[in-house]
Order: structure tokens, then sequence, then C-alpha cells
């Protein structure tokens, strides 16, 4: 496990690094930024036989460190107030153009860290990292093997960028771990999102996970679940060893 630098247009994006060997997956973090609880996850995801790059999405804002919450995001006024902090704004900053240009910087990156094996990658994200994810993966679909969306909102909104939008343009498998507990990401939106998926003719798995919040996969939350997290574990496993040749 170790901490890269990536050169970017204008200066330089920090990223973890976990595994030794395998196909590369990039992981996508959530709005609160990279932090231990990200590096945990991408261990989690290497140990199954991967190597990880946890970027700093955020890198035009700043340090990771410098972003990073300085209370308990388990006490819920604590995370409620970290929240307010601008979270959404730097969100908000990453407009369909930047996704997919950083993006290629992060595929770059991936290809180019010791021990990645073959062409084909997986992307997993989280809240908005989802949405990100499948950007990537229309944007880049010889490549992108297979993503995971977990607790991820706004894939369905009535704008003529909506994520949801992408979806004839890629190649991926996809596995969508939506929460039964998220006004970002209603019943409706999903059913919608599903007929894309459908239509689309692509190889995909959803589910609304029950009793989970917005950001279940998270332990250093308010918000986490053990089983949701668990399960989402598990299928994201199972996705990967059929869609990533080892």
């Amino acid at each position: 496990m170790a901490t890269v630098e990536i050169e970017m247009p204008g200066g330089s994006a920090e990223a973890y690094v976990a595994g030794a060997a395998g196909p590369g997956v990039l992981l996508y973090q959530d709005a609160i930024g990279l932090r231990p609880q990200i590096e945990r996850i991408a261990d989690r995801i290497a140990s199954w036989g991967y190597v990880v790059l946890a970027p700093n999405v955020f890198w035009r804002d700043g340090r990771a460190a410098e972003l990073a919450p300085k209370g308990d995001l388990s006490d819920p006024e604590s995370r409620k107030a970290f929240m307010a902090t601008g979270v959404m704004d730097r969100v908000a900053g990453l407009t369909p153009e930047i996704l997919r240009a950083d993006g290629d910087a992060w595929l770059s990156a991936l290809h180019g860290l010791a021990g990645v094996t073959g062409s084909a990658v997986g992307v997993t994200g989280y809240c908005f990292g989802g949405r990100a994810a499948l950007r990537l993966a229309a944007h880049r679909p010889a490549e992108v093997a297979a993503i995971g969306l977990f607790h991820t909102g706004g894939i369905v909104v009535d704008e003529p960028d909506s994520p949801h939008l992408e979806v004839p343009g890629i190649r991926a498998a996809v596995l969508a771990g939506h929460a039964d507990k998220d006004g970002s990401n209603t019943p409706e939106q999903i059913a919608v999102f599903d007929a894309a998926l459908r239509d689309a003719g692509l190889d995909y798995r959803t589910a609304v996970y029950p009793d989970a919040a917005h950001g279940y996969t998270m332990a250093d939350t308010a918000a986490y679940q053990e089983a949701g997290a668990e399960r989402h574990y598990r299928e994201l496993r199972e996705l990967f060893a059929r869609t990533l040749p080892r």
C-alpha cells in the first residue's frame, strides 16, 4: 500500500494504491473524500487479487488531508456539519467534461502501476463516484469491463446530461446496489435506470438494499450499515471475478 502522485494539467493529484498484482481497479471515492475509510475499501478489493487505484478526485480543491473531515462522522450532527462546508460544491464542480478528462488520467496512471495485468479494468464508485464510474465506462467502453455503483444518487435527473443517458455507450457489466432510504435515488428513478440498462442489452444486476441509507458502505459515518456493506463486497467480488481475466 502506498500513495503516489499523478501529474495533472495545472497540478498534481495524490492517489492511494493497494495490491501487488492482478487486473486493475479504479475506485471513485464518495463526496466525503479520500481518507482512511476509502483506503480500507481499496485494501479489501486488493485482497481479492487486484491492483486498486483510489485518486483524490477533488485535487483541484486541495490535498486529501486538507479536505478530510476533522470531526467524528459517526455522529449525525458532525456529518451534517461537515457536509455543509462546501462538499457538494466540490461535487458539482466535476462536470461531465472534467470527469472524462480526469478519467483518462486515472486510467493512464492505473495502467502504469507495477503489477497491473491485462488491458481490461474494473471501476467501482460510491455516492457520486458511481456516476463518475458510469460516465467513464461510456467514455472508454473498450477498456472498462465492469462497473459497480453503490448508494449512488442523481443517476436519473431531468437534465440533458443526466448520467443514465450515457448507458447506451457502455459495454461494461453493471452492478448497482441502491439504498432504499435514499432521497436522491427514488424508486421511480431506479426504474428508469433499470429500463435504460435493459434497453441497452447490457449484462446488469441491480438491487435495492433493505433498510440502507445513502452511504451505507462507509464505516466511518452514521449512515453505515454492516449488512449492506458486506453484501456490496460479496457482489462486487463476484462481478470482478467473472469480468476481469486473470
